[in-house]
């Protein structure tokens, strides 16, 4: 069907038939569905007619090839004009095959990664039958106690937007109605839904338009720049108006500024919202609001089906406006080839071949290994000496609650644990012993703490699996104490006495506040939510068959009083300066200002030395380059991966700028004794920023460039831009 045939199609409808093309209901109020599909929120009566469902655009939660062909054949027996459902669904990180959590993809800097894990997601969807994932979610992020950092890539903005790309790449591929194994993307939360105040959910975001341009928005353009097709509206506030009513962020920014036009959906239930909000005072006051504010489909509420229509007969909304939202419906249905393959790649038998097939998991275990990041590794107590007897100890040890949050198909009994992956990995059972030691969040019993400290003492070495469980991190799922839960603290201060050995394995999926174990044990290994092949993968690493070269994407606080911390913050007009002491600076009476370990930090299993950064020269004209090189040498006994990163400073800009912005990165993969140098090109565009005018611009003056393995321990040059666009 071609784009005029599309508007005949239009002219067909009724007003009625247009506005239910706007509506998206949950798996369980369509014929056919054989469960109650993976939805969130109260599943409370809408008071949707059978005929409205049977006239429904769209469907969420629904997955699998049979049952999506039972249900759009159903469907499509009812529909007058033969118009097929949309099928969506949140495959974030994963649909059978669960990849690590976004936040861990985030700290392996690997975009080719990143893309593959999207392109296997997308595979094993579109052949259950999906059309959409409602995913990446690109907020940028920077209070861990947000339940929602798991989702999001870290606290960069520059990062976060090449993995938006990498992830619409890898979902969309390059010819959506052709390549029946890809699915539609949709970026979400649109916009700023990570700053929620006090890192809870749902709350207000309170942000000026300069940092909300400046930090936020930058992730969801660049996914839209890629072409994603889709956009989410966020449950918060922006300048005191609810997202999904808020006629400059939907219509003036993304519609006129940014271009968009496909297809805006609300997030559940975020429409009705509009009534506590304080914004709307019923559920026709928030059909109003949402349609004026450019909303095209309205997730599991029933203002538009119940009132939409009545608006327009009154002269309230002008039909246009449903008009142009039913288009942008029927457009992606067109470009999904659903109007003549409504089945789409919905497939039983392919099914059973593709989905969780080994290719798909060696992927998310290649993924798991490179997500990984060695925060700590004191007397070398990582990888274990070949022939150490192992006590593995802790609640995770043969627990497979390692997939994290919004892995909807996934199956614990199916990710290979810890213990699993150690011995598959060739570590020897007569030199393995385990433990619960405890529960997650559960004290240990005696007959538990008992069998933990004979263990121990049996070994030479004790590795500790520790964590949240899966439930403790996600949408609605923020955390006040950041800690591992006390009964995993009484563990590790139970083992110390006995002088082991000891490294921590975490699996969780937020930055922790890791005071009772930092300081407890030798090494650190933070594993995330590392998805399916999670034991394997940690089990190559702690065996050395794999080295660590994760790098983190959002800062870990040395208390959660810091929160929020990040590394690319502003100065102050008294900063604390550790070199010159001074009371009246900025600064804790009782901690540090800074994060126990600062974004872009990781360590691996070999060291590296960096030369003195060098540029090419010591100014940078508007319409040139400036090359920045250092060299690095491998001064360990292993090979290893090292991510060079290049940040830079305006010294004195219009408006106050960040101590430090990641600008660009290299990896290097170097043999023991081997040096290369890093090369980067530096251009003046990259030195652009909103001004007090909200005008993108770079200003003349003095830059300071850094080059370093993480945001703190980077050496420094400077140069100075002489003339600015």
């Amino acid at each position: 069907m071609d784009r005029q045939q599309l508007q005949s199609l239009l002219g067909q409808m009724t007003l009625d038939e247009k506005v239910a093309q706007l509506l998206q209901l949950a798996t369980p109020f369509f014929e056919g569905a054989d469960d109650a599909g993976m939805i969130t929120g109260p599943m409370a009566s809408l008071g949707v007619t059978e005929r409205e469902v049977r006239g429904a655009g769209s469907v969420l939660g629904l997955s699998g090839a049979q049952q999506v062909i039972d249900i759009q054949t159903n469907h499509l027996k009812f529909n007058r004009l033969g118009i097929p459902l949309l099928v969506m669904s949140d495959i974030v990180h994963g649909f059978k095959t669960i990849f690590p959590i976004p936040l861990a993809i985030g700290c392996s800097w690997d975009m080719a990664l990143a893309e593959r894990s999207a392109e296997v997601a997308a595979r094993e969807a579109a052949v259950s039958g999906v059309h959409v994932t409602f995913a990446p979610m690109v907020d940028l992020v920077r209070d861990p106690r947000w339940g929602r950092v798991m989702e999001s890539t870290g606290e960069d903005p520059y990062l976060n937007g090449l993995y938006a790309r990498a992830f619409v790449r890898g979902f969309q591929g390059k010819d959506l109605t052709g390549d029946t194994d890809r699915v539609a993307a949709c970026v979400k939360h649109f916009a700023g839904y990570g700053a929620a105040e006090a890192g809870r959910d749902y709350n207000t975001v309170d942000l000026s338009e300069r940092q909300l341009r400046e930090f936020y928005l930058s992730a969801y353009k660049a996914a839209l720049d890629e072409g994603c097709e889709m956009v989410m509206t966020s449950f918060n506030t922006i300048d005191g108006i609810p997202a999904s009513g808020n006629r400059w962020l939907m219509r003036t920014l993304l519609r006129e500024e940014w271009g968009f036009d496909g297809v805006l959906i609300s997030d559940w239930g975020a429409v009705k919202e509009l009534i506590p909000h304080g914004v709307a005072a019923d559920e026709s006051e928030a059909a109003l609001k949402a349609i004026r504010a450019g909303v095209d489909i309205e997730m599991m509420t029933p203002c538009y089906v119940h009132h939409l229509a009545d608006l327009v007969r009154s002269g309230a909304v002008e039909e246009r406006l449903v008009d142009e939202a039913a288009m942008r419906v029927l457009e992606l249905k067109r470009k999904l080839g659903l109007f003549e393959r409504p089945l789409r790649g919905a497939d039983p038998e392919r099914e059973r071949e593709v989905v969780f097939c080994e290719e798909h998991r060696a992927a998310a275990r290649a993924l798991a290994v490179k997500s990984c990041v060695l925060l700590q590794n004191d007397n070398d107590v990582l990888p274990l000496a070949p022939a150490a007897k192992v006590a593995l100890i802790g609640p995770f040890a043969g627990s497979g609650d390692i997939l994290g949050a919004w892995s909807w198909q996934g199956a614990k009994e199916d990710a290979v644990t810890l213990h699993d992956g150690l011995l598959a990995a060739g570590l020897d059972p007569a030199r393995l012993v385990v433990a619960d030691g405890c529960g997650v969040d559960a004290a240990a019993t005696a007959e538990q703490l008992d069998a933990a400290l004979a263990a121990a003492r049996e070994a030479d070495v004790v590795v500790l699996a520790l964590g949240e469980h899966a439930w403790m991190s996600g949408e609605a799922s923020c955390r006040a104490d950041i800690r591992l839960p006390e009964a995993q603290l009484a563990l590790i201060a139970a083992l110390k006495p006995l002088g082991k050995p000891t490294a921590a394995i975490l699996f969780n999926g937020r930055p922790l506040d890791l005071h009772g174990v930092a300081d407890q044990v030798d090494a650190v290994l933070e594993a995330w939510f590392p998805g399916s092949e999670g034991g394997a993968a940690v089990a190559e690493l702690l065996l050395g068959k794999a080295s660590p070269s994760g790098r983190l994407a959002m800062s870990f606080p040395y208390a959660v009083g810091q929160v929020p911390v990040y590394y690319n913050a502003y100065n102050t007009g008294r900063p604390n300066v550790p070199t010159a002491p001074d009371h009246y600076v900025s600064k804790y009476l009782d901690i540090p200002n800074e994060p126990l370990y600062p974004f872009g930090y990781g360590l691996g299993y070999t060291t590296f030395a960096y030369g003195e950064p060098t540029l090419s020269a010591n100014e940078l004209t508007a319409g040139g380059e400036l090359t920045v090189s250092v060299r690095v040498t491998n001064t360990g006994r292993r090979i290893g991966e090292e991510t060079v990163q290049l940040y830079v400073r305006d010294i004195a800009g219009d408006v106050v700028r960040p101590v430090k912005e990641l600008k660009d990165y290299r990896k290097l993969v170097l043999a023991p004794g081997e040096t290369a140098e890093a090369v980067f090109t530096l251009a003046e565009p990259q030195l652009r920023y909103y001004h007090a005018n909200l005008t993108w611009t770079s200003d003349p003056g003095e830059f300071v460039v850094f080059v370093g393995p993480n945001s703190r321990d980077a050496a420094g040059v400077r140069f100075r831009l002489t003339a600015a666009v």
